[in-house]
């Protein structure tokens, strides 16, 4: 199980290559939930997105002959560019396994990043099956996109961030809402907020429809979604919590939030309006949590983690004409 230990270590090897994000406010922002809000701008980390962080903190720690030989990740695109963006800094070649349906921004970006990019049907096949089998016939190493020690161990330095950035502001007591797909940086910003700001809640937030995590923590038990596509929030569907993440997210995170795709349309909005960011549907779901369900939260202070921007242009139009 990752540990606060290898989050700290990553931190080290990620230590002048991610971007520290930004915490942002708006008075706009805290109107609406009748609470402060702060902003945790993860849409401007590299390629645009937090998955950077843990496709980092897997390459570098492999080793060389690992990454002579080259990674394989399976992703619908943020963690797809996060891993390509690391193998290509690490001069190692990179395999990432794409739904067909994926937005075709995110796999322009992939391929941009010098990945080759395998796609699939994720409503007839098995991403996991594809990546296992492409990673044996190639002798690749496996970067899965949150069931990795490496993987939640990088995505947990946003935790140590937000814990920081909130003492520098006196805060010490929040809800923190993150976008929570298999879990890696719920996970991880759970495991760093329990050792740096013990005081503060951690709420995975799902899109209606793909709440698998929220239905896993009420019941105790491991809960599947019916379907893995069919959501505007691509970025955060997956089949389940991983067999890594959910025992942490059980020790660790308070109740799960669910929100609509509306209410995640209108959340896009209100970031660019007022925040001046730009936000996927799937990383907008924090903050539509924080914004739109308030008797969810206990605490003064909202602390929304923005994980993604990559966003197809016409859904953020949409967006626009429908909320701006």
């Amino acid at each position: 199980m990752s540990t606060f230990a290898a989050i700290s270590k990553a931190a080290d090897r990620l230590a002048g290559h991610a971007r520290c994000t930004p915490l942002l406010s708006s008075p706009f922002l805290d109107d609406i939930a009748g609470r402060q809000v702060l902003v945790k701008a993860e849409c401007l980390q590299h390629t645009g997105s937090f998955k950077f962080r843990g496709g980092w903190a897997a390459l570098s720690a492999l080793t060389p002959e690992q990454r002579s030989k080259g990674v394989l990740a399976y992703s619908s695109g943020n963690h797809a560019q996060g891993v390509a963006a690391a193998a290509a800094a690490h001069d190692a070649p990179a395999v990432i396994v794409m739904p067909q349906d994926a937005p075709a921004i995110k796999i322009a970006n992939t391929r941009a990043l010098g990945a080759e990019v395998v796609l699939y049907d994720r409503a007839t096949e098995d991403r996991d099956r594809i990546g296992a089998d492409l990673a044996q016939a190639r002798g690749l190493t496996l970067v899965k996109p949150y069931d990795d020690e490496q993987v939640i161990a990088g995505q947990g330095t946003v935790g140590l961030e937000i814990a920081d950035q909130a003492k520098a502001l006196g805060i010490t007591e929040a809800d923190v809402l993150v976008c929570c797909g298999g879990g890696g940086l719920t996970a991880g910003v759970s495991i760093a907020l329990k050792e740096r700001a013990p005081d503060m809640a951690v709420h995975p937030c799902e899109p209606e429809g793909f709440d698998d995590v929220t239905r896993s923590l009420a019941t105790g038990e491991i809960c599947r979604n019916a379907t893995t596509s069919g959501s505007i929030c691509d970025a955060i569907l997956t089949p389940s919590p991983g067999d890594l993440t959910f025992p942490i997210l059980k020790q660790t995170c308070a109740s799960g939030i669910v929100v609509t795709e509306d209410e995640a349309l209108h959340a896009m909005a209100l970031a660019f309006t007022r925040l001046k960011i730009v936000l996927e549907p799937g990383g907008a779901v924090a903050l539509a949590a924080a914004l739109f369900h308030p008797d969810a939260l206990s605490m003064p202070v909202a602390i929304a983690v923005a994980t993604g921007g990559n966003v197809d242009p016409v859904i953020f139009a949409e967006a626009l004409g429908k909320y701006g």
